[in-house]
């Protein structure tokens, strides 16, 4: 339902605004008042991890915060998913502006001719998660976006659509499930595979099981759910064939080398390519990556720039880096899926992604390239530490960190250091059954050293049981800097949070 409504506002012209499901009434209203929405598509329920989510009382009270700050939603139309008596007379039910789906579709008429738009029309506004401050409407075009989408797919993922079948793990609430599930699959005319849930649920074989039965031969998943499949160990995935899987792929952020190494072992049987891609919401589609079969890969390096990309690294004055030095990844010249602007604040569109680098796209990510041209991503810019005047990434040090095999997870940021500048301070996870300890603390320092280099020692290692996430699977640093800063007065909106509690329990984990 979520691809057909898609689709259906694509066809008659109307721009949509997908909403992770996982998001508060209060983060949903925002963005029905940032864009002025007046129609919404929901549904009674959803089901994650069998937990059902009460997706229409939250629409309800959405509707009404969006309400009381001018924005009238006119009409919602409701589909049923899990049957909980959301309809027609039920309680909260208003008429005049709940509609029933599927009592509509019964009644519709099977033809609906498509609006003829212009290549430049807008064809949706999708909403950054937004972490810090307002989120940010990205607005996407009509043409370059679908022939951006439909290029990337075809090439990065090498689908014919007589053969394939693509299979996406991501949420259609993100842009990765816009662009890889819905619209670049289906502008080749190549099928696609949706999945609603969680990967550990009810067991973590459970994207092998989708993948024996459905028989996919392209797999794209986030690091994030790959390093959570890594904890549950081999099992789960050779106990089912995988055979039909020949590219695998990788998105969301960077991966560290040990997650790409069982990825490629483990899930490829050692034997199918990896496609590390490097792209962003703003972008539209992939923009570094490897091509699968003529690509030579380096575990953690989305290795080269696609057809008619050209990143350049820099410093601050915009002087290409050396070698092996990071910098600010920035992209000359402009290409098909690029946003068109933040929807109703231009502006601010100028000076988030023009200004740094007038004339040049300003990603907001640090990387450095190597001796072979290849590109390694090394994290947001606020990811990238400066120590004693030495720039690293802090995916750098989190891979360092989780070589050792007592760490599950490990995320790492800056914190002031009134010698060096910024000092290290490293949140740890540890796999099942084993302890924190002084011992180990002191190993996984050492390891860093020996790993990275003396520079890239750890000051400070936080064992904690569980990192502070969004909704979408993404660590929110900007709570770990504060906590690493003890600037703890104000941790600002943790609304985005799949668990808030996360928050309190780190504050009295706090190492001294």
């Amino acid at each position: 339902e979520l691809a057909f409504a898609l689709l259906a506002c694509a066809r008659i012209g109307a721009i949509h605004s997908v909403v992770f499901g996982g998001f508060s009434a209060d983060s949903l209203a925002q963005r029905i008042v940032d864009c002025e929405s007046d129609v919404m598509i929901t549904t009674d329920a959803g089901i994650r991890g069998g937990r059902t989510i009460p997706l229409k009382s939250i629409a309800d009270d959405a509707i009404e915060i969006a309400a009381n700050k001018g924005v009238n939603v006119r009409c919602v139309l409701v589909n049923h998913r899990a049957g909980d008596g959301v309809g027609t007379g039920s309680s909260g039910w208003v008429e005049g502006r709940d509609f029933d789906m599927d009592a509509g579709m019964a009644d519709a008429a099977t033809e609906c001719e498509p609006e003829i738009m212009d290549a430049e029309d807008p064809l949706f506004i999708l909403y950054t998660s937004g972490s810090t401050g307002q989120p940010k409407g990205v607005m996407h075009s009509q043409a370059g976006y679908m022939i951006w989408t439909a290029t990337t797919c075809k090439y990065v993922f090498d689908l014919d659509p007589e053969r394939d079948l693509h299979f996406c793990t991501a949420d259609i609430g993100w842009i990765t499930g816009h662009s890889y599930i819905v619209y670049g699959p289906l502008a080749l005319g190549t099928h696609t595979l949706m999945f609603e849930g969680i990967p550990t649920y009810p067991d973590a074989g459970r994207f092998w099981d989708i993948c024996d039965k459905h028989k996919p031969t392209t797999f794209y998943t986030a690091p994030t759910a790959i390093r959570a499949l890594m904890v549950y160990g081999n099992d789960p995935v050779t106990r089912y064939k995988r055979s039909s899987i020949r590219v695998l792929g990788t998105v969301g952020e960077p991966i560290n080398p040990e997650a790409w190494m069982w990825y490629h072992e483990v899930v490829g049987d050692s034997t199918r390519p990896i496609v590390d891609t490097w792209w962003q919401t703003e972008t539209g589609g992939i923009m570094i990556t490897p091509l699968p079969g003529m690509t030579t890969t380096k575990p953690g390096s989305a290795t080269y720039p696609f057809f008619g990309i050209n990143p350049k690294i820099v410093h601050a004055d915009g002087e290409e880096c050396q070698v092996n030095e990071g910098g600010y990844l920035i992209i000359e010249g402009a290409w098909p899926g690029m946003m068109r602007t933040i929807y109703g604040d231009h502006d601010r569109f100028v000076k988030t992604y023009f200004s740094q680098q007038p004339g040049r796209y300003f990603t907001g990510d640090g990387a450095r390239k190597d001796e072979d041209g290849c590109f390694w991503i090394m994290g947001r810019i606020d990811d990238v530490i400066n120590v004693s005047g030495h720039r690293m990434g802090t995916a750098e040090v989190e891979s360092a960190l989780v070589e050792h095999e007592a760490v599950c997870e490990a995320a790492v940021v800056g914190f002031p250091h009134e010698i060096k500048g910024q000092g290290i301070y490293c949140f740890v996870t540890l796999e099942g059954g084993r302890t924190p300890s002084e011992d180990l603390r002191q190993e996984l320092r050492a390891g860093v050293r020996r790993i990275i280099g003396p520079i890239a020692t750890p000051d400070k290692v936080h064992f904690t049981q569980v990192l502070p996430k969004t909704r979408s699977g993404k660590i929110m640093r900007r709570i770990l800097r504060k906590i690493a800063s003890g600037d703890i007065s104000d941790m600002g909106d943790t609304s985005t949070l799949a668990d808030p509690s996360v928050v309190p329990k780190l504050l009295e984990s706090r190492p001294e």
